[in-house]
């Protein structure tokens, strides 16, 4: 096995065993990055960007962003952000969104599981020599989970990089780990092959090929791991050896065909054509569209030829004529296809992609034929990367041209708004106005009274707290005394001074004795009148607020809408230029490889043609003899 070829299965196993983990579990008590939580556990990235980048930028700008809800979780949301944008393969950004995270002052572990993702990224992107650099530089403490991925990572970035050895030594030291059951004793045994330990690498391939399988991922791996074993004893020219490791491989798994197909080639190369036969015979009932269907309605009749049953030869050849023959019109219908644009329809169908094995249900579109030849180039990793950009840009045009029926409603919208607050406003202004000065008056009053109850407490004035009736007797008092300066002096004016006196000494005697509960008194009075102008001023500044509100609803948003509808539909022609540009070399991507089919197709046909003249011809001179 060439080491190109080990590096490409290596790849295809981590991309089973490492998915990416793009949303963890959390509960949230702000409402908005909550909702991008939902949004990202739906596999809707895009809109989780669009939620959580709009919160982000709010949360920056507000004044106390310690009072905002989003603040227990800002780091939370920032390392978020570079997941996000990883789901949604925005690998630049996602890279300076998980550096941004590692140079802050965040949780060790939060750091280590952001320098994970970011190796992972490397690795992703054929750096698998930063990959290492950044994995050796983590040094806070990590989950077992956690750590089992980082040392997975570490040894796929050695083997990229043709240390093998290095990789082995990992990979060995991982195999006790459980939740890289199958994955890691399969790579363990590419890195011993590839490390050049032949013997090591065939017999760890034979132990990874018998482990317990209880999921369906690391049943795919035990049958991928025995179908490379039995290839690679087959190359040896072990065919025995080779056909118990096929033997191995499940019925009914996705490896299924080429493993009936090389079991029944192990066996002729042993001269046991009668058993070669059996594994044939199956495979021969399967999809005509799969390769090794293909290949085996040639080699079933090919082994009755050899066994001299001409006669089943023959007929098998015919079969084998007509089923390919079948098949080549297909191909160059789905060439047709292909080329007028329904391929690429059928694959932009938001009703396929709802499910997420849309990949394997493509095969049952009737009005895409040529979807059922094209699984295996859909299932490659580069195919799957150039089909994955044609599809952002659809699903990139269909959100502009929603953004754009948005701002046609947002016109509506500020239309009725404008036509409801214009005819009401100014009255309500005026109102207003008329509140505001009074409010005002009786504010002032109230400073007026804190001031001279603030001088009480410096210089007691008693006078100033007498009551209504007191201040009214003290008044009567002293116009009674000024009248009385102009009476002459005599015994009656005597007796009215000294009833003066005693009555203006009484008064005197009350508001000083009593000057401290009645100043307690006035205190628990001012409080009372202060929450009240507390409450009025909350009032006044909920108004200025709803006034604000009222008026901002609706001014202010034209231009602003005018521009972002110019900058929508310059980035939709842009979009459906760079979306044409894609589905175009989709589409030559496509008909190669259906060319390609169809011209290997011919030749399997021409073979069945002439290989069934050639039995036809042996089994009537049988018959005749």
């Amino acid at each position: 096995m060439s080491g190109r070829f080990a590096r490409s299965l290596l790849l295809v196993v981590l991309s089973i065993a490492l998915p990416l983990e793009s949303v963890r579990a959390v509960a949230v008590r702000d409402p908005y990055f909550g909702e991008a939580l939902y949004h990202a556990h739906q596999g809707h990235y895009f809109e989780a960007l669009e939620r959580l980048d709009s919160e982000l930028a709010q949360h920056y700008g507000v004044d106390e962003p310690t009072r905002d809800s989003l603040h227990a979780y800002i780091g939370q949301a920032e390392f978020s952000v570079g997941d996000f944008e990883l789901g949604y393969r925005m690998h630049l950004r996602a890279g300076r969104a998980i550096r941004a995270v590692l140079a802050a002052d965040v949780d060790p572990v939060v750091r280590a599981d952001a320098a994970v993702r970011l190796a992972r990224l490397a690795f992703q992107k054929d750096r698998s020599g930063e990959a290492l650099e950044i994995l050796a530089a983590i040094d806070a403490p990590m989950p077992p989970k956690l750590r089992a991925d980082a040392e997975f990572l570490r040894a796929n970035a050695l083997l990229s990089l043709d240390r093998a050895a290095e990789a082995a030594d990992v990979l060995s030291a991982l195999r006790s780990d459980d939740t890289l059951d199958g994955f890691t004793d399969y790579n363990l045994g590419i890195a011993l092959l590839e490390a050049g330990r032949p013997r090591e690498a065939l017999q760890q391939l034979d132990r990874a090929g018998r482990i317990a399988a209880p999921d369906r991922e690391t049943r795919a791996i035990r049958d991928k791991t025995n179908l490379v074993l039995g290839t690679l004893w087959f190359d040896a020219g072990q065919y025995g050896r080779s056909y118990d490791s096929l033997e191995r491989v499940r019925l009914e798994g996705p490896f299924a065909n080429q493993a009936l197909l090389r079991a029944g080639w192990a066996e002729a190369s042993l001269e046991q054509l009668e058993r070669a036969v059996v594994p044939w015979s199956l495979l021969v009932k399967r999809d005509p569209t799969d390769s090794a269907v293909q290949e085996a309605l040639l080699a079933l009749p090919h082994a009755y030829s050899k066994l001299e049953v001409h006669g089943r030869a023959a007929v098998l050849y015919e079969r084998a004529a007509r089923v390919l023959g079948s098949e080549i019109d297909n191909l160059a219908a789905s060439i047709r296809s292909v080329e007028s644009g329904t391929f690429l329809d059928a694959l932009s169908s938001e009703e396929i992609r709802q499910d997420r094995d849309w990949v394997v249900r493509l095969r049952a579109l009737p009005e895409a034929p040529e979807t059922f030849y094209l699984i295996r180039l859909m299932a490659s990793h580069d195919f799957q990367t150039a089909l994955q950009n044609y599809l952002d840009l659809t699903d990139m045009e269909r959100k502009l041209e929603a953004s754009l029926r948005s701002l046609d409603a947002f016109d509506d919208v500020i239309a009725v708004r404008r036509a409801y607050y214009t005819p009401r406003l100014p009255d309500i202004d005026a109102r207003f106005r008329q509140l505001d000065a009074q409010m005002r008056i009786r504010i002032e009053q109230r400073d007026h009274i804190a001031e001279r109850l603030a001088r009480l407490l410096v210089m007691p004035t008693p006078e100033l707290l007498a009551t209504g009736e007191e201040a009214e007797i003290r008044r009567r008092v002293e116009a009674l005394a000024m009248a009385l300066d102009r009476v002459r002096p005599g015994p009656g004016r005597s007796a009215l001074e000294a009833r003066l006196a005693r009555v203006r000494g009484i008064l005197t005697w009350r508001l000083e004795t009593t000057y401290h509960e009645r100043l307690t008194a006035l205190h628990e009075r001012m409080k009372d009148l202060n929450r009240h102008v507390e409450r009025l001023e909350a009032q006044y500044a909920s108004f200025v607020r709803a006034r604000q509100a009222a008026v901002h609803s609706h001014v202010g948003y034209d231009d602003q809408i005018v521009g972002l509808r110019s900058r929508t539909r310059d980035a939709l022609r842009r979009l459906e230029i760079m979306r044409d540009r894609q589905g175009k070399t989709l589409e030559g991507v496509a008909i190669r490889e259906l060319q390609r089919r169809h011209e290997r197709l011919e030749a399997y046909r021409n073979q069945a043609r002439f290989a069934f003249a050639d039995s036809y011809d042996r089994a009537a001179k049988a018959q005749a003899r």
